[in-house]
């Protein structure tokens, strides 16, 4: 069998034969692979940290650089909720009902909004109107109108819907509640959140 042997080579190289590095450069060498592996193995050798990369210095005086940067440009958060955001005019927020100038609720129960709403957030029972009332022209009106926040997208696809321009987005973003009932919103609920909104619509007024 052959015997093993080292070749000679210059200072700074490695030897193949047994992979060790010489001291003139301590460079990574590559080495004979274990019998069955099929390759070479490279040993990778850790390199030498200098003075001032040993103390961390310039990695904290980067860090430091970063934050007297961030502290020099204008703020971008709020104390919330002291300080509100500026809510943009196409937000779609809380869904609300609303009634007109008159005062009358605009909602006639057609049920469009609980059929097309896409998270079945919206409930509308239909009711009839006394023919005493004031508004008894209009077919009908709701006698419950329940909206489960807590199912509600957001979409925006009830108030598209409504021909009658009674249920509206309002930009009420912030809602809270400690139990799963306050966040089901009931018709006089409702008709609080949302207010008078003067309507274009007057097929329903008294002539």
């Amino acid at each position: 069998m052959p015997s093993s042997s080292t070749h000679q080579s210059p200072a700074g190289t490695a030897d193949v034969a047994t992979g060790n590095a010489h001291p003139a450069t301590g460079n990574a060498t590559a080495t004979p692979a274990a019998a069955g592996t099929g390759g070479t193995v490279k040993v990778v050798q850790r390199p030498t940290l200098t003075f001032w990369e040993r103390t961390y210095l310039p990695q904290i005086l980067d860090g430091l650089r970063v934050t007297l940067r961030t502290l020099l440009r204008p703020t971008v958060t709020l104390e919330y909720p002291e300080q509100r955001p500026v809510i943009p005019a196409g937000y779609r927020g809380v869904p609300t009902l609303t009634r007109d100038g008159t005062g009358r609720e605009k909602c006639v129960a057609c049920q469009l909004c609980e059929f097309v709403c896409p998270a079945r957030a919206i409930t509308v029972t239909p009711g009839e109107i006394p023919p005493d009332a004031p508004a008894a022209r209009v077919e009908k009106q709701a006698a419950r109108f329940e909206i489960d926040m807590l199912r509600c997208i957001y979409c925006g696809l009830c108030q598209e819907v409504c021909p009658e321009e009674a249920i509206v987005l309002q930009q009420v973003y912030s809602t809270t509640g400690e139990s799963r009932r306050e966040f089901r919103n009931d018709k006089r609920a409702l008709l609080e959140l949302g207010g008078i909104l003067p309507t274009r619509n007057h097929k329903w007024d008294a002539r």
